[in-house]
């Protein structure tokens, strides 16, 4: 059970003290509640007060932690509504029915979910989720950051949630080891940063992981890219195409690499490579493999690139790596070159041309003897496509290129763009207006598009 105190039964759940004055409302338990919740304002002053810390250190101290939480949700609400009723009145703390929901909605958060940024995962508009410290949660709807009047008691509550999340999944976070990534069980990612690295506070950084099915057809309907812009990448993915996304922080290069996944044939062996699990691909044959930091001792620690290197050996037919940010650009470069056409994978750059720079600089990173021009050489020969994508000024994500690689004249890689997104300057006051413009160039990869038969899909999707 609970551990219940030995503590005479409560006649009234959260009452206030029988001293209290007779116009104090009760309520019995289970009976409907029919005050409204309080005010974001009073929610703050109301777990911060001192009768929620006395309720709460109570509850904590009844419970059998361990059994409690191989319960329900609701099994355990039923077990703290009896405890806070019976804490309430002997302690004499006058609670009305709205603090009392809030009360064991806190507590319940505490011990199943993430505090009091709980209701914000819940919240399918929220994308992000950032934490600045006990007073300040910024929240991303719609592309766009706002304040939210959610708070943590204080620093030492915003620190406990954040090793528990760490906790979850096998890591720990603390003075000594003051930065952790991981993921809630739902595949949200979690980045974590303590003091004293973070000067004004602990941070807790979610990036929500969808549950919506996300496709190139939808991205169309809502604007993120132009319907030829969509056939044009289904035909890349039947035609086996190498893709790079390109793109800044939050710009959408995950959603983007899992809605081009679904045009991949679902009889083909696919692994995918991540840092922290976020791809959804919904074919059949998928191996998903995940990295592993370092242990305390600076042990068993296992990086992209022995995933990479790793994956080579079990005859994928494609190869997805989540995101591209270091040394394993050389292995990711090979197994392109080398028979596993239609990989894909994510890089920040802020242009196409600067994705292939970056390209060069990482394959350097592993092996600095290479000629700059065997680099590009095979950069050119590897990558197919490049597509930018950005979170524009109005929220919007947008597909702003879709670059292809045609190869090399003398020692430069030469690319030209299919699709691009045509700003209209014109019309600054009104948001971002524009549109996407083909190029209406005849794509290098024509002849590849030919051999499966879709060359006349192709020069359909490209007209303008």
């Amino acid at each position: 059970m609970f551990g219940l105190k030995n503590t005479p039964p409560a006649s009234a759940v959260l009452a206030g003290s029988p001293a209290a004055a007779p116009a104090a409302k009760t309520t019995v338990a289970g009976a409907p509640v029919p005050n409204p919740v309080p005010t974001p304002s009073g929610h703050e002053a109301l777990i911060r007060s001192d009768k929620f810390k006395a309720i709460r250190t109570i509850v904590f101290a009844s419970m059998n932690m361990s059994a409690a939480l191989m319960k329900t949700r609701d099994e355990v609400r039923a077990g703290i509504e009896t405890i806070a009723a019976e804490a309430a009145l002997r302690e004499q703390l006058n609670v009305t029915p709205s603090e009392q929901t809030l009360i064991i909605d806190e507590i319940l958060n505490d011990m199943f979910g993430v505090g009091p940024i709980e209701p914000l995962l819940a919240d399918e508009s929220v994308t992000d989720i950032l934490v600045n410290g006990p007073d300040q949660v910024y929240a991303e709807r719609h592309g766009r950051l706002e304040l939210t009047p959610m708070k943590f008691r204080d620093n030492a509550h915003v620190i406990n949630v954040a090793q528990r999340i760490a906790a979850a999944v096998g890591r720990r976070v603390d003075e000594s080891s003051p930065m952790v990534d991981a993921r809630l069980a739902d595949g949200s990612r979690v980045n974590v940063v303590l003091p004293p690295i973070a000067i004004r506070g602990a941070s807790i950084s979610i990036r929500k992981f969808s549950k919506r099915n996300i496709t190139l057809t939808r991205m169309a309907q809502q604007g993120n890219l132009s319907a030829p812009m969509t056939q044009l990448l289904k035909i890349a993915g039947a035609c086996r195409l190498n893709i790079v996304i390109s793109g800044g922080t939050g710009s959408g290069k995950t959603t983007l690499l899992n809605a081009l996944s679904h045009h991949i044939d679902e009889h083909e062996r696919i692994v995918t490579i991540e840092d922290a699990a976020e791809l959804q691909l919904q074919q059949p044959h998928v191996v998903s493999l995940e990295t592993r930091p370092e242990n305390s001792e600076g042990l068993g620690g296992v990086s992209q690139r022995d995933l990479v290197r790793n994956a080579l050996r079990m005859r994928p037919d494609r190869i997805i790596l989540g995101e591209t940010r270091g040394p394993e650009a050389f292995d990711v470069l090979q197994a392109m070159n080398t028979g596993h056409d239609g990989s894909m994978t994510t890089i920040h750059a802020n242009t196409p041309r600067d994705a292939v720079t970056r390209l060069e600089s990482m394959v350097m990173m592993a092996n600095g003897n290479l000629p700059l021009l065997s680099i590009r050489r095979q950069i050119a020969s590897a990558v197919h496509l490049i597509l930018q994508i950005e979170r524009m000024r109005d929220g919007m994500r947008r597909v702003t290129r879709i670059t292809e690689v045609t190869g090399m004249e003398g020692d430069v890689i030469i690319t030209q763009d299919l699709f691009a997104f045509r700003y209209d300057a014109s019309a600054y006051q009104e948001g971002v207006k524009g549109a996407f413009e083909s190029s209406a160039l005849r794509p290098a990869f024509a002849a590849r598009a030919q051999y499966y038969g879709l060359e006349e899909a192709l020069l359909e999707a490209m007209r303008p």
